[in-house]
């Protein structure tokens, strides 16, 4: 087992951080557009709420799911490489 260098911590957290506020605007956009209904709109009182649970619900899949994607396609093999590409393959080379 090696030891991660300070360069691949440092790029661990700011994937995390990235994740994490990405995943926040995406769910308060999608709960949003689902709850907006709910306040500019003279609604019954349960579609009102039916509304706003939706919203809530949505939100966190969406918040969930953006999280999942973008740590799981985060490089985790020796030296930032991903385990399953094999060695001394990379970007096309113009």
């Amino acid at each position: 087992m090696s030891r991660r260098t300070q360069a691949q911590r440092d790029a661990i957290t700011v994937e995390i951080g990235y994740a994490l506020f990405s995943a926040a605007f995406a769910a308060a956009l999608v709960g949003g557009a689902v709850m907006g209904p709910a306040f500019a709109l003279d609604l019954p009182r349960s579609a009102a709420r039916a509304f706003r649970i939706a919203g809530l619900v949505l939100g966190a899949v969406v918040f969930t799911a953006r999280i999942v994607h973008v740590l799981w396609r985060f490089p985790r093999g020796r030296d930032g490489a991903q385990a399953n590409r094999p060695e001394g393959t990379g970007p096309e080379r113009p």
